[in-house]
């Protein structure tokens, strides 16, 4: 199979919209707003002229779709950890946290969830293998490895306010 061909209208005080034919002959649209939100749409394969689905994505919600379709962290010389029964997150720790200036030894994310935490990414840098002194932030993002329960609780702790 060839590559995706795809076409791009500019929408003069709007954005830009980009148009895909897959390869089940099903029509996307993609329209890429000023503001940072996109609208997604999908098109009827009998009636391309007829939207059968659109949802308005805000710039957060699409970042968290492309890392669903793409997974910035995925590569073929990593360990696929799902194999193993593990899955590996990334975890935003909130500005309103309760953790938020709190060192991470503070959560027990180890021996409450059996979950690691093998870096933190804070703005523009990564911290690998912080240690239980490392001084949490909101706006952090925990990379996460454990079961897919030890994450979700993990998460729950780390939602806290």
């Amino acid at each position: 199979m060839g590559a995706a061909r795809m076409s791009s209208t500019p929408l003069p005080g709007i954005g830009v919209r980009y148009d895909l034919v897959t390869r089940e002959q099903r029509p996307l649209s993609v329209v890429a707003h000023r503001d940072g939100s996109r609208t997604l749409s999908a098109y009827r394969k009998d009636d391309p002229d007829a939207c059968a689905l659109s949802v308005r994505l805000t710039a957060s919600e699409v970042e968290a779709v492309i890392d669903a379709l793409m997974p910035a962290h995925h590569s073929p010389s990593l360990l696929s950890t799902t194999e193993l029964g593990l899955v590996a997150e990334r975890i935003e720790l909130a500005a309103t946290s309760h953790w938020n200036g709190r060192h991470l030894g503070e959560t027990r994310m180890r021996t409450e969830t059996g979950v690691s935490i093998v870096a933190v990414l804070r703005r523009a840098e990564a911290i690998p293998s912080p240690g239980p002194d490392f001084r949490l932030a909101g706006g952090d993002t925990l990379i996460v490895i454990g079961t897919r329960e030890g994450v979700d609780a993990a998460a729950a702790i780390l939602g806290r306010e």
